[in-house]
């Protein structure tokens, strides 16, 4: 028997139950991943909460690594004993095991543990995306970063920088500013309504303000970021830590400067094997340079996920968040 984080009807933690499972054998071109570690996203609260619809009763996180135990027929590229990691789409990563689809996985590299895997690549490959292909920054750039000292965050920070970007960082505590300073922040604002974070945006770039805004809190930051983005910038927001946006009229958008706004999603920028396998090259690469330095600011037993739930969402955590089974 293995065991599993599952969820039977949406709500806050307390729905995410440690249940036991009989898994089957692996069915053609699935493999059995036994999991070393597990990485806890906003996407996993999103599911939980209903946000992205689930279909019950449902297994949860899209994100972990281990070691292939198992694999069905027709599988090539993947054998017994091979480390490798996933971040979806399929849910079910809080479990000690599962089968997954093999063309879901990515071999890792030697160097790269598996507590690293599962800290590093659903957020590491979002900032791939949004950074190099959705926003395309270049060296020189000055962007504004949400949230700098939270696990998308600091990868973006150090990501930007490795390609010679300024980054103005906000955080939500006072507590936070020397990790978005360690992390390589030029600039770091208290956001929450502790500073103007648009007058002062406006004020470091002489009054310009910044051609990207990268926004995973959302309602809370929404003004801010509005009030940050230059003449023709653009804001990707991209996630709904603080809740949705909503009732945006798109006159707003030609009132600040006939801005761009996208709310990307991860699989539109994956969509082929060709550009999974790219995407996650690239971050390999931006490891393997350490511009990219993930940083683990968590650890909780698989069972306790309801415990990190709660601390994610109560903006507890720092870096990245990882459960153990």
């Amino acid at each position: 028997m293995e065991q599993m984080i599952r969820f039977e009807q949406i709500g806050g933690p307390e729905v995410l139950q440690w249940v036991e499972v009989d898994l089957p054998e692996p069915g053609p071109g699935e493999v059995r991943l036994r999991t070393q570690a597990a990485g806890l996203n906003f996407i996993d609260v999103y599911h939980r909460t209903g946000v992205y619809p689930a279909q019950m009763p449902s297994g949860i996180g899209v994100e972990g690594a281990g070691v292939i135990e198992a694999v069905g027929e027709g599988v090539t590229g993947f054998a017994v004993d091979d480390r490798a990691a996933t971040f979806g789409p399929a849910l079910g990563s809080y479990a000690t095991a599962r089968n997954l689809k093999a063309e879901t996985l990515f071999k890792l590299p030697e160097q790269i543990s598996s507590e690293t895997a599962a800290a590093v690549l659903l957020k590491g490959c979002t900032v791939e995306f949004m950074v190099e292909r959705a926003a395309k920054v270049q060296p020189g750039w000055t962007v504004l970063v949400h949230s700098a000292a939270g696990g998308v965050g600091q990868i973006a920070v150090g990501w930007l920088k490795g390609i010679g970007a300024t980054v103005i960082g906000t955080v939500g505590h006072e507590a936070k500013v020397e990790k978005a300073k360690a992390v390589g922040c030029d600039h770091v604002l208290l956001s929450r309504g502790q500073e103007d974070v648009a007058a002062r945006v406006r004020e470091i770039t002489g009054g310009a303000g910044v051609p990207v805004v990268f926004d995973g809190i959302g309602k809370a930051t929404w003004e801010a970021s509005l009030g940050s983005a230059a003449r023709r910038g653009l804001i990707l927001s991209y996630g709904n830590a603080s809740g949705s946006v909503e009732g945006v009229k798109l006159a707003t958008l030609n009132q600040h400067g006939s801005l761009f706004v996208t709310r990307p999603k991860l699989f539109d920028y994956y969509v082929t094997p060709e550009e999974r396998r790219a995407g996650a090259a690239r971050l390999f690469e931006m490891l393997g340079k350490g511009a990219v330095k993930p940083e683990i600011g968590q650890r909780f037993a698989l069972r306790d996920a309801a415990e990190a739930h709660r601390a994610i969402e109560g903006g507890q955590t720092t870096g990245s968040t990882i459960l153990l089974p």
